[in-house]
């Protein structure tokens, strides 16, 4: 059976400035509706056949809105969503939600945390998680690598399905260029993240965390690189998937040059069966996506 190829990381929003207070000065491309439609042309640029929408805001209305639109939209193949995972009657929300929704995980913008470790460790929180596992459900894990070393403990907890890393951690890249302690700092955080079978890792939202009002510069996209042989090392070409963080990732660069950026990786470092799974296969598996 063919393997879609699919982007794992994208995000669709109608925008309100007060709905997304993340999105501030020298934005401004960010600020506009983000649909389907505005994908779609780009997709078929690069003969890509689905994708997954993952939460731009918290709030039940987002899932909502993202399960809207995957339902009129045949390759928005699944959505990651927001729930506060913490409730009580976190059972009875999930409940809400149905198996033909296109829900496929869930994630919360741990990043923002003013005390992320306090914030993984909590009890309701590491509830919360177990009952997502235990409903197949995948949660994705959003932090900067700062946060790295706590988020390992949890991720070690949570081994019952799959967790996925987004971004990669976030890497300092903007310090990469300063101090090899940074880069030193997250490779060791990220190869140790990488010793748990059960977490996989999105090569996504790499141009943003370079200092992209600046414009990238060639050794911007030499630090990514680092990145992304890193990534590999770290998990391996199985648990590797391509996300391009649309619209995000236009305040740096174009989607065709996030992809073309993946793409000739791939091509130096990757076979043609391990090309696939970073193309689709990955996504795939660990989301439950069948063509």
């Amino acid at each position: 059976m063919m393997t879609l190829r699919i982007d794992a990381h994208q995000h669709f929003w109608r925008y309100r400035a007060e709905d997304y207070p993340w999105i501030g000065a020298g934005m401004d491309v960010l600020a506009h509706d983000k649909l389907p439609a505005d994908l779609q042309p780009l997709l078929q640029d690069h003969k890509i056949a689905a994708t997954i929408a993952v939460q731009a805001r918290s709030g039940r209305e987002e899932t909502r809105f993202l399960l809207d639109l995957a339902k009129n939209t045949d390759w928005i193949a699944g959505v990651v969503g927001w729930e506060n995972l913490s409730v009580a009657d976190l059972g009875e929300r999930l409940s809400e939600w149905h198996a033909g929704d296109k829900l496929v995980g869930f994630r919360h913008q741990v990043q923002d945390e003013a005390d992320a470790r306090a914030f993984l460790e909590h009890a309701d929180f590491n509830r919360g998680i177990a009952l997502l596992q235990a409903q197949s459900y995948v949660y994705d894990v959003l932090v900067f690598e700062r946060q790295l070393a706590d988020t390992q403990a949890f991720c070690a907890r949570h081994d019952k399905h799959w967790l996925v890393l987004d971004h990669l951690g976030k890497p300092a890249l903007r310090e990469f260029a300063r101090s090899d302690a940074a880069l030193v700092r997250w490779k060791k955080e990220l190869l140790a993240l990488g010793k748990l079978p059960h977490v996989a890792c999105k090569l996504s939202g790499l141009v943003t965390e370079a200092d992209w009002q600046a414009g990238l510069q060639q050794s911007d996209y030499e630090h990514i690189r680092i990145c992304l042989d890193t990534a590999l090392e770290a998990f391996g070409p199985q648990r590797l998937m391509f996300g391009s963080d649309w619209p995000v990732c236009l305040l740096a660069a174009s989607y065709e040059k996030v992809a073309q950026l993946v793409a000739d990786w791939a091509d130096a470092n990757l076979s043609g069966d391990e090309q696939t799974q970073l193309w689709g296969g990955t996504a795939a598996r660990c989301y439950g996506i069948t063509a």
